[in-house]
């Protein structure tokens, strides 16, 4: 078994916080840029899983070695559910994070049902061929206005009702043991532990 895992990833938050769960397992987290590779995958899923699947795939298939992917996003209610597997596309090309949960918060005016959650989805493809999967939800709501300025993303415009902050106002620690990827993140570790003791 390799002690090498690749994370799809080039967020070095994300390969970090990888590294610290998986470190011990006695594996390393390694970005594809580590080992020169590039793939683009294109997220044609209509799910978080599907779209974490197709990239750990196709990272695994080009590196010939262990990939470990995730794909996240907000899904808001009074938004159908959107922008859900759009988050990192939401409005467009143009937007940064900032521009992206200002027209979320625009487009919510007037909304008197806020509830949102997060969704993480994590998929792990073997060179063998085997697959491990993992999910975590975070359930909250979207504020009025932005609070903090932690995190990335929507995390300034999330509120978490037990915490009564958003996760924009929480330290890494305290949104790690309650967010859609602290969850996802603590499940797949249980069933790496597993996989790799077979």
């Amino acid at each position: 078994m390799s002690e090498k895992f690749v994370l799809a990833t080039h967020n070095p938050g994300k390969l970090k916080e990888m590294s610290d769960i998986l470190a011990r397992f006695g594996v390393e987290v390694v970005s594809p840029g580590d080992l020169g590779i590039t793939v683009d995958v294109e997220e044609t899923g209509t799910t978080f899983a599907e779209n974490a699947m197709l990239k750990a795939k196709a990272i695994c298939a080009a590196a010939k070695l262990p990939a470990i992917a995730d794909d996240s996003g907000l899904c808001v209610d009074a938004l159908n559910g959107g922008p859900g597997v759009y988050s990192a596309r939401y409005g467009g090309e143009g937007l940064d994070d900032k521009g992206r949960y200002t027209l979320l918060l625009n487009n919510m005016r007037g909304q008197t049902t806020r509830a949102a959650h997060f969704t993480c989805s994590i998929a792990c493809a073997f060179p063998n061929g085997d697959t491990l999967t993992a999910e975590g939800r975070c359930d909250g709501s979207i504020a009025f206005a932005p609070m903090g300025k932690g995190g990335f993303g929507y995390d300034p415009v999330f509120f978490v009702p037990e915490k009564a902050k958003t996760f924009g106002q929480l330290t890494a620690e305290e949104k790690s043991t309650i967010s859609h990827r602290g969850k996802a993140l603590k499940s797949f570790a249980e069933k790496l532990e597993t996989y790799l003791g077979k």
